[in-house]
């Protein structure tokens, strides 16, 4: 049997490795809380963070950002935040209200941060809502790999203990990212310049025309907030007929019948549904942005190549 003094001994040992142990078990049990604005920036979070973060949407799949009303349910949210990713660019309208009223202390990380924003109606098309930035930079890939940057630096201030793992699946990802924009410079290069045509009803691919030569028409402007007037619809049906546009593409959430009116007034074909603003329910093709890029490209690449 142990004698008195050596079970006293054992028993410190032991009490004293918990003291110092529990700390590091905690901390390794317990994941950052994050916040992000919308669905795409959720995404790139949660492949960047892993599992050390649990990563929440306040607009979640297959919903507009542009007309979404908070709830009391999203203050809550951001007040238990470690971190709030919003795009910022003017996206999210509902945002700077909602942080100031939850009373959080979560550091706040704009992803856009870096982005040279576009005006719209300055490089792809029309003139809507000329001289407003445009707020849907994510549609650039080479952006993206800014807003991963600024999500890996997000999530080191926040959980600095992990700012290898963070760094390291920052890297991986911001790696596919350049494969992603590779594949899809390949891809529509099959496509005659002539024949790269956008015809949508929201003014959500700026960057996305920028990047790959496409000429962007559409009969909305940066936000989906009004109705689209007879006047935008005749404009957007003239430039179809005068450009001979192969395809019209309808953006979710948007009424199909703008798409089925355009078709019908100008011939063209109605060439699927391209995602835009939001990702997909983790069923359908667009559940992550990677997913998404490459769901445009397929659904141009079949209306518009010969």
């Amino acid at each position: 049997m142990l004698s008195l003094s050596k079970r006293n001994v054992i028993t410190s040992m032991i009490l004293a490795g918990a003291m110092f142990a529990t700390p590091v078990f905690a901390q390794a049990r317990k994941p950052l809380s994050v916040v992000a604005s919308f669905s795409i920036l959720a995404d790139m979070a949660r492949e960047i963070a892993g599992d050390r973060a649990i990563v929440t949407a306040l607009v979640g799949p297959n919903a507009d950002a542009h007309v979404y009303a908070p709830t009391p349910n999203d203050a809550k949210a951001l007040k238990n935040a470690d971190l709030i990713l919003i795009n910022g660019l003017g996206f999210e309208g509902f945002m700077p209200r909602l942080i100031a009223s939850s009373g959080t202390k979560a550091r706040v990380i704009t992803a856009s941060t870096g982005v040279k924003p576009l005006t719209s109606g300055s490089e792809h098309g029309h003139g809507h809502d000329h001289g407003r930035l445009d707020p849907h930079a994510w549609q650039s890939v080479s952006a993206a790999k800014l807003y991963a940057a600024n999500i890996r630096d997000g999530l080191i201030a926040a959980d600095a203990a992990n700012a290898s793992l963070y760094q390291s699946r920052a890297e991986a990802y911001i790696n596919a990212l350049g494969t992603l924009d590779a594949d899809l410079k390949a891809a529509f290069s099959t496509i005659p310049p002539e024949k790269r045509i956008i015809v949508t009803n929201h003014d959500a691919l700026g960057y996305f025309a920028r990047d790959y030569g496409f000429r962007l028409e559409s009969v909305q402007g940066l936000s989906t907030e009004s109705e689209p007037s007879a006047k935008d619809i005749a404009r957007v049906i003239r430039i179809v007929r005068e450009k001979k546009a192969r395809a019209v593409f309808i953006e979710t959430f948007a009424d199909p019948r703008i798409g089925a009116e355009l078709a019908k007034q100008t011939g063209a074909k109605l060439g699927g549904t391209l995602y835009s603003d939001a990702l997909s329910d983790e069923k359908g093709p667009a559940a992550t942005y990677i997913s998404m890029m490459r769901n445009t490209m397929t659904v141009l690449l079949e209306a518009l190549k010969d």
